[in-house]
């Protein structure tokens, strides 16, 4: 249960660092018997996805400024709502991104 945990939170922090890289590891390392982990890999590799696109899209409107003020905010919201959910895995809670397409199931 103790490496559940770990990998949970560490899903959810990776994200920070890399993207969906780390997400996407830790969900296609974890066995089937893992399944909060799995879970909780599933939900972060979701919202970095879902951050990824709307970095690209941000990046596209920065001709007309307001793509700074988007890329902001998606590193602000990164930050912010991965530490959130890396919280909620180590006190074993489930953590659903409040702003996240769910293009796993």
């Amino acid at each position: 249960m103790e490496d559940q945990k770990t990998l949970s939170i560490l899903a959810h922090i990776l994200g920070i660092f890399t993207g969906f890289i780390g997400p996407l590891i830790i969900f296609l390392v974890t066995r089937e018997d893992q399944a909060v982990a799995k879970a909780n890999a599933r939900e972060a590799l979701n919202f970095q996805i879902t951050l990824a696109l709307a970095a690209i899209v941000s990046s596209l409107l920065i001709i007309i400024v307001i793509g700074i003020v988007g890329l902001v905010a998606v590193g602000i919201g990164n930050v912010v709502f991965s530490i959130l959910a890396a919280m909620a895995a180590s006190r074993d809670q489930e953590y659903r991104y409040p702003v996240s397409l769910r293009l796993l199931k």
